[in-house]
């Protein structure tokens, strides 16, 4: 056979459409049909009509290749080779594949959330600046933040973001108010993280700051009234000091008058009597045995014993460090928080956090690895969707990291994303009414969700780590 593409180079959009022709011609001396077939990163989004072609000896019959690639990071800009394998039916040993060039031009498109929009705190807040590159071409961006009357400062970690086809970052962020409400109700303050990219209109994310007072107003009224007495008691006090006159000096010269002897008529001298000694008063033995017998309370009753305290309860960090110090290598150990049990007792390596058959979802989880460089996640909640949790979501080797949270108030997990910096993390989620999904590891340095998927909001049961 004879075959010829027209054009043999070909450009198309993202999200439209583009068609090359393809004309074969039958050489040979028998009637021969030509099945069509497209090869190559490309063929998923490929069509050929029609598919097959019936040929007399020496004519020519041309076919449409169909070109649709969607707008998604799935098609890649840039040049993609393409291929069509012909395969004619009475000779199947002598394939044809013709090949050509299709030029994906690029696009880009961002996407960012706060998690969550709304942060509370008296001193600073922590959300979260999600970024998802859903373009199909590198995207580096700068990232600030502002708000009416310059009334917060900033930190952001990190500061500029470079983001893959088809990947998301997150940005921590740290937000401070520049005067603190020592005294009062709590006030909402609007702000805005930007995302700024060479040649594109700023991205703007809005959320709010509520910043609470350090003590409540009705404090302040009654130390303002507590001061103002006692500045008042003060001044009466020392405005209406009582004049305190003694009598003891009067009485006492009065008494040194009448013991003097009168100068004109002395007093015989009469006999002194025996001085009477006074009986010394019995002394009253000491008992030593009060403390014992008199009283109750000091005995065995345990009041002046310290209680002895339980210990605190073993977390992800104590086990992780434990093991690494018997074994070396890369390490995760892990514990869940389930509905009415609350902590479980931390696992390694591959054990199972969590319960299966007992509907009993998971609220939250500890992790803690060794040798990766530490561990970043992030909670995914059955009602309230994405939340940063009770506590720290990122975490250095052999630091405890919490995702979730134990608060009776919110739902349970659905789902997480985690990352190391070094190595890969792998994991296998148990979902209600789903069973085991199936082992999911994250590229080195990259996030990776695991769970539910977002749109069924089925609860996380129990989950198995291994790094």
């Amino acid at each position: 056979m004879w075959t010829s593409l027209e054009p043999a180079s070909a450009t198309v959009d993202p999200g439209s459409r583009t068609t090359v022709r393809l004309r074969v011609r039958n050489t040979g001396d028998v009637v021969d049909e030509y099945r069509f077939e497209p090869v190559g990163p490309v063929a998923a989004w490929t069509t050929v009509e029609p598919p097959t072609l019936r040929l007399f000896p020496g004519t020519t019959g041309t076919v449409e290749l169909t070109f649709a690639p969607p707008r998604t990071p799935d098609a890649a800009a840039g040049p993609n080779p393409y291929a069509v394998r012909i395969t004619p039916t009475e000779h199947p040993d002598t394939v044809t594949v013709p090949e050509g060039n299709l030029t994906v031009t690029p696009f880009t498109e961002v996407r960012a959330e706060l998690v969550p929009p709304t942060v509370k705190g008296r001193f600073r807040g922590r959300p979260r600046l999600a970024i998802d590159n859903v373009g199909n071409t590198r995207v580096t961006a700068s990232l600030s933040g502002s708000d009416n009357g310059d009334r917060l400062s900033y930190e952001l970690q990190p500061g500029s973001v470079q983001i893959e086809p088809g990947r998301a970052v997150f940005v921590d962020t740290t937000l401070r108010p520049r005067q603190i409400i020592w005294f009062g109700s709590k006030e909402e303050q609007p702000y805005s993280l930007t995302v700024r990219r060479s040649g594109a209109q700023p991205l703007a994310v809005d959320g709010t700051f509520v910043q609470r007072g350090f003590l409540p107003r009705w404090l302040a009224t009654a130390l303002s009234v507590s001061v103002a007495l006692a500045i008042a008691f003060v001044m009466i006090w020392l405005a209406y000091k009582p004049q305190v006159r003694t009598l003891a000096t009067e009485k006492a010269a009065q008494a040194e008058v009448t013991a003097l002897p009168t100068p004109s008529a002395p007093a015989p001298s009469a006999p002194s009597a025996p001085a009477v000694s006074e009986p010394a008063a019995p002394s009253v033995p000491e008992d030593k045995s009060g403390d014992s017998a008199g009283g109750g309370d000091s005995g065995s009753g345990g009041e002046g014993e310290e209680e002895e305290q339980a210990p605190e309860p073993e977390t992800a960090a104590d086990a992780v460090q434990k093991l690494a110090a018997r074994s070396d290598g890369r390490h995760v150990c892990y514990r869940a928080y389930v509905a009415d049990q609350g902590w479980q007792d931390p696992v390694c390596d591959g054990a199972i956090a969590g319960t299966t058959g007992q509907n009993l979802p998971i609220k939250a989880l500890n992790i803690a690895t060794v040798a990766t460089g530490g561990v970043t996640g992030n909670g995914a909640h059955v009602n309230e969707g994405w939340y940063t949790g009770d506590k720290w979501s990122n975490a250095a080797d052999g630091v405890d990291m919490y995702i979730g949270s134990t608060k009776e108030a919110l739902s349970p997990l659905q789902g997480f994303t985690i990352k190391t910096p070094d190595g890969s993390v792998c994991f296998n989620p148990h979902i209600r009414d789903r069973g085991w999904l199936g082992v999911g590891c994250t590229e080195p340095g990259g996030w990776k969700y695991g769970g539910s998927p977002m749109g069924d909001k089925l609860q996380l049961e129990a989950v198995r780590f291994t790094v």
